[in-house]
Formats: C-alpha cells, structure tokens, sequence
C-alpha cells in the first residue's frame, strides 16, 4: 500500500521535532502500508456513543489507528468529510488539549463546532439539570463531546440523548478518546502490534506510574491496553497505594491473563520498563489533587536506552522538560496525533470513510 499519490499533509512539517531534538516523531506511513484500513470493521462505529475504552475491540482500535495514519499522512481537507455536520464541544470542566485537538479535527474536516468552553456559561449556573441538557442537545448538533467533573455524568445526560455522545473525561471515570491518542503513538512507534499470532513478536513490559483507579487517562490507557495483550509480557504499576486498581479494574484485569506487580520503588524497575506510562493528576470529588507524584523522571533516570515515555499532559514536576529532546520522548507525538485519531473515530461515526480519496488505501 502506497500514498504517493496523494496530496502530503501540510501539518507533518510543523509537527517535526525542533533542530537538534532526539525526540521521536514516528512516521505514520509504516502502518499505512502492512495494510489500508477496513472500512467493514470502522462501520461497527457508526452511531456509536464512545463512554468507555473497555467497549472497543482490538480489531476496532486497529483500524482506527490505520485511518488516523493516513489522514496524518494526507490532506484531507478537499474532501470535506464532515460537511454538514455540527459538533458540540460541552467542557463542564477546564480542558486545553482534549476541546482544542476535537475542534481542530471537527473543523479541518469542513464540520461545524458549538463549544462550551466552561460549564459557568450554562443553565447549569441556575440549577438545569443534565437530563434537560441532553433533551435540548438533540436539537442542536449531531454529536456531543463532552467532559465533566461527576462520573455519573454520562448516565445522567444520555437519559434523553438521542445522537452520539463521546466522553471527554467524567470525574475520575474514563477518558477512552486519549486512550486511543495513547495507542496510536505506540502502535506508530511499533507497527508489530497490529499483528497476531507468531507476527506478534517479543512482548513488552509495560509500567505505569500512576494510579489507574483514580486517574480516568490512566484507567483507560491500562484497559485498551488489555485488548493488546499478546504484545504484553507484563504490567508493573508503580504508586502509592496498596491497591491501585479499584473496582472498575478489578475484574478485566484479572481475567487478562497478563502478569501484574505492584511496587513503590520506582528506580528498582525502571531499568526493566520498555514503555512508561505516567501521570499525577487526578480528579477526585470536586478538585485536581496529585497523586504519585513523588514518583518523577528526568534526564538522570535509569531508563532503557529504548524506553519511551507516555503522559496525557498537562505535566507538572513529575516529568522533566529535560527528557523533551531525548529518545525517550514519545509524548509529544502522542499530544499531537490526538487529532487524526479523533478526525478517524468522528468519520467512523458519521459514516463518512467512504468521502476519503478514490485512491486512498482502504479496503
């Protein structure tokens, strides 16, 4: 499969790294071409509401990552996938990347964006309750994306929602649209992981520095995560608490099959770790606390030579901006392909793939 063809992506230029910088910056073409994207499995999305990272399967998140590779690799913007269709961005909680990369994607596909930027801005203000709001959204827009402080949000909303929702993060519940942005770093870094059987190849030893029942990015990285377990020889969880998985982990983890550990001492196994995954920052009640944060990285930590790192941003002191120019930054390429990853998944659930180039390498 080749893209030669088509029109190069204007945006892969400011994307690149700075003069001088190791970090890396995988090239989507690798996954392009092991295959073009299934559009028969991207149509089990049409319509869909995306509320968790555990309703995905594998073959799913696969295809999604091709897709999103080759809308990084092409300028889809002629096309105009979207046109027609109206997104509403509601951020009932403050948000940088997540609103900015949806909207990003909604508008360089010729669609449309109503944004709340900040649920103060709403009836929310005077007492309206999420089951009104849902009512009216269904006259408004297409889709909603949202994100909110409380984890029963979502329940509440889609009590009279009748268009597809996408969870942008519920308190501390799940966040599945930046564990698709997690995936499609790696999966660029390692085309292999769309393999199975023998192709699979050597399995990695994922670490996570944070804790998954808490922290909505890190639950849903850890639980897409499961669906690539024949690439995972095992699941080292670096934090604080003696349990860091709580109720929602409990179970899928259990019946993965995949060696877990759990430990505080963050030097002992970070030499072991192929991937790091990391974060501090957790919605809890009513307010951002960190957790884990004593568990830090920098230029000086004992990483493998070709140990990358992970982290949803926004960062706080517990990854150094030294470890930016290095080898082991894949996060930036994570931050920035959050775009095409949400451009693919919209276009799934509009059921517009097929308004991509006659000559695009879709099957």
């Amino acid at each position: 499969m080749t893209i030669e063809k088509l029109r190069p992506n204007p945006l892969i230029e400011q994307m690149e790294p700075p003069a001088g910088s190791e970090s890396l910056r995988p090239e989507p073409e690798s996954l392009i071409e092991r295959k073009g994207a299934r559009v028969d499995v991207l149509r089990r999305l049409v319509d869909r509401s995306v509320l968790s990272a555990g309703r995905f399967t594998r073959e799913e998140v696969v295809e999604l990552c091709r897709l999103a590779a080759l809308l990084e690799s092409i300028e889809i913007s002629p096309y105009r996938p979207l046109a027609g269709k109206l997104v509403l961005t509601a951020f009932f909680e403050a948000s940088t990347r997540t609103r900015l990369s949806f909207e990003s994607a909604v508008l360089r596909l010729d669609g449309g964006v109503i944004s709340i930027p900040d649920g103060k801005l709403t009836g929310v203000k005077k007492g309206e309750s999420l089951e009104d709001i849902g009512e009216m959204f269904n006259a408004y827009g297409d889709l909603i994306v949202m994100r909110h402080t409380e984890t029963d949000s979502l329940d509440r909303l889609r009590k009279n929602l009748r268009i597809p929702l996408i969870n942008a993060g519920n308190g501390s519940g799940e966040h599945p649209t930046q564990a698709l942005a997690d995936w499609y770093a790696l999966i660029k870094w390692r085309p292999e992981l769309t393999e199975t059987g023998a192709a699979a190849g050597a399995g990695l030893h994922l670490g996570i520095l944070g804790t998954p029942g808490s922290m909505r990015a890190v639950k849903s990285f850890l639980l897409m995560a499961l669906l690539f377990r024949e690439h995972i020889e095992r699941v080292t969880v670096v934090s604080e608490m003696a349990d860091p998985f709580g109720v929602d982990l409990q179970q899928p983890t259990e019946r993965a099959g995949i060696p877990f550990q759990v430990t505080n001492d963050v030097r002992r196994v970070l030499p072991a770790l192929d991937v790091i995954y990391m974060n501090s920052i957790a919605f809890l009640g009513d307010s951002y606390r960190k957790l884990d944060a004593r568990f830090k990285l920098d230029a000086d930590s004992p990483l493998k030579p070709e140990a990358v790192i992970l982290h949803p941003l926004a960062r706080l002191d517990e990854l150094d901006p030294g470890l930016d120019h290095t080898p082991h930054n894949l996060y930036w390429s994570q931050a920035h392909g959050a775009v095409f990853i949400r451009q693919a998944l919209l276009m799934s659930i509009f059921n517009r793939v097929d308004r991509l180039p006659d000559n695009a390498p879709v099957e």
